[in-house]
C-alpha cells in the first residue's frame, strides 16, 4: 500500500511538470515568421507601337493596286512630313479579299451571290522611342481624309525597353518591405528576428496608374497607357528566437 501511494504522489508530480511547461511553451513564439513585402514604382513609357491600315476596292485588281499604291506614297509623305523616319515605316504585306453582293427574291429568299470586285488591305506598323510625337500623330491622323484616304488608326501601345532593371528594383523593394515588416513583428512579439528561410517572388505586376485596373493571377501588363505602376511582392520566411 505504501509503495502504490509513492507511485501515485510521483505521477501526480511528474503530471504537474508536464502540464505547466505545456502552457509556458504554448507562449512562446512558434520559430518562424511569414511576411509579404511589396515593392511598387510610378513610370513613363519610352517606346510606343501605333498600328493603322487603309485599303481600296475596284472591280479589277490592277486599278485597287495602283490606287492602293498612291495610298502608300501619300501616308508615307504624310508621316515623313511630320517628323517620322522613312525608316521606321514598316508596311505590312497587301491583303486581298474578293468581294460579293448577296442577292435576295422579293419574298426574302437568298437567291446566291454575285462578285463584284476586289478590296485590298495594307497595314503600317511604327516603333519609335519618341512617344509624345507618334502619340500627336495618331490624334492628327485624320487629316488624310481631307486627300480621300481611309486611314483606319489603332490606339497606341506603350512599352517600356528598361523593364527587367525595373523589375530587379522592384524585387529588392519588396524583399526590404518585407524584412522590416518581419523585424516589427518580432520586436513587438519579445523575440529576435533570426535567418531568412525561404523566399518567393509573387507575380510581377505592371498596370496603368490610377486606372483601378484589376491585378491577374498571372500578371497584369498593360499597354494602353502610357504613365504605368509595376509592382511586385516577396514572401520570406525568417527564423525567429
Amino acid at each position: 500500500m505504501r509503495s502504490n501511494a509513492i507511485l501515485f504522489a510521483i505521477a501526480i508530480v511528474l503530471s504537474s511538470i508536464i502540464f505547466g511547461y505545456a502552457v509556458i511553451n504554448r507562449n512562446r513564439p512558434q520559430g518562424t515568421v511569414n511576411v509579404t513585402g511589396l515593392g511598387e514604382k510610378n513610370f513613363t513609357s519610352d517606346l510606343i507601337v501605333w498600328e493603322g491600315n487603309f485599303s481600296r476596292s475596284s472591280a479589277n485588281i490592277q486599278s485597287a493596286y495602283a490606287n492602293l499604291e498612291k495610298d502608300r506614297e501619300a501616308v508615307t509623305q504624310y508621316l515623313v512630313s511630320k517628323g517620322i523616319p522613312q525608316e521606321q515605316l514598316v508596311f505590312n504585306a497587301v491583303t486581298t479579299n474578293p468581294t460579293y453582293d448577296q442577292n435576295y427574291s422579293n419574298d426574302g429568299r437568298y437567291m446566291g451571290q454575285t462578285f463584284t470586285g476586289y478590296q485590298l488591305n495594307q497595314s503600317l506598323v511604327i516603333e519609335s522611342q519618341e512617344v509624345e510625337k507618334v502619340e500627336k500623330i495618331s490624334r492628327e491622323i485624320t487629316e488624310l481624309l481631307n486627300q480621300g484616304i481611309a486611314f483606319y488608326s489603332q490606339q497606341p501601345r506603350y512599352y517600356y525597353t528598361e523593364l527587367e532593371s525595373l523589375k530587379l528594383e522592384m524585387i529588392a523593394k519588396a524583399t526590404e518591405d518585407a524584412r522590416i515588416r518581419a523585424e516589427r513583428i518580432a520586436e513587438n512579439s519579445g523575440a529576435k528576428l533570426g535567418s531568412l528561410i525561404s523566399a518567393n517572388m509573387g507575380v510581377f505586376q505592371i498596370t496603368g496608374q490610377n486606372s483601378g485596373e484589376d491585378y491577374s493571377w498571372g500578371g497584369a501588363f498593360n499597354t494602353s497607357s502610357k504613365n504605368k505602376t509595376a509592382s511586385i511582392t516577396m514572401k520570406l520566411v525568417f527564423e525567429v528566437d
